[in-house]
C-alpha cells in the first residue's frame, strides 16, 4: 500500500535499457480505481502519456519501474476527461469528502492504493492547515466507491 504523493516526481525507467522515459505527473481514477499515472516524458513539446498500472513492473522509493518505453501510451479521450488527482478540470484534490450519511470527513488531499491492481483503500483528508498542525491528517480507511459531482465526493459504505 502506498500513497501517490510518494510516487509523484518519480522517474519512470526501463528495465530494459535503463532509460528514463519520463517522471510521474498525476495519477488518474476511473472506475473506482487508480488505472494508471499521467507521465510527463522526457523532452519538450511532448504530450503527457499514459501509464496504465498494469504495465508496472515496481515501485521504489526512487523510480517506477517498467519493461520499456512502450508501456506508455497516448492518452484516450476519456483519459483525458477522467478525474486526476492533483491536475486538470476534474481534479480530485482539495474537493470536500462526505460520508453517504451526509457527514463531511475534511478535504480530499491524498489517496493509499495496492499498487498491484490500483485499488484504493485510503483516502487522506485535511481540515485546514491549523488542524493538520495539531492533529495531523487523518486516513478515512475505505475500498467503496466515491460518487463524484458538483466539487464535493460522496463515499458510499
Amino acid at each position: 500500500m502506498r500513497t501517490f504523493s510518494t510516487i509523484e516526481g518519480l522517474p519512470v525507467l526501463s528495465i530494459t535499457t535503463g532509460k528514463e522515459c519520463g517522471h510521474v505527473l498525476d495519477l488518474i481514477y476511473e472506475d473506482g480505481k487508480v488505472s494508471g499515472f499521467l507521465v510527463d516524458p522526457k523532452g519538450w513539446f511532448q504530450k503527457h502519456l499514459f501509464l496504465p498500472v498494469s504495465s508496472i513492473t515496481s515501485i521504489g522509493t526512487d523510480g517506477v519501474m517498467v519493461k520499456d518505453g512502450q508501456a506508455l501510451q497516448q492518452l484516450k479521450p476519456e483519459q483525458k476527461h477522467a478525474h486526476h488527482l492533483k491536475h486538470g478540470k476534474h481534479r480530485l484534490h482539495g474537493i470536500a469528502l462526505l460520508t453517504a450519511e451526509g457527514e463531511k470527513l475534511g478535504l480530499l488531499e491524498d489517496v493509499y492504493f495496492l499498487e498491484e491492481v490500483g485499488t484504493i483503500v485510503g483516502y487522506e483528508v485535511t481540515e485546514g492547515l491549523v488542524a493538520d498542525l495539531v492533529e495531523g491528517r487523518r486516513v478515512v480507511k475505505s475500498e467503496s466507491t466515491l460518487t463524484i459531482a458538483g466539487g464535493r465526493a460522496i463515499l458510499h459504505d
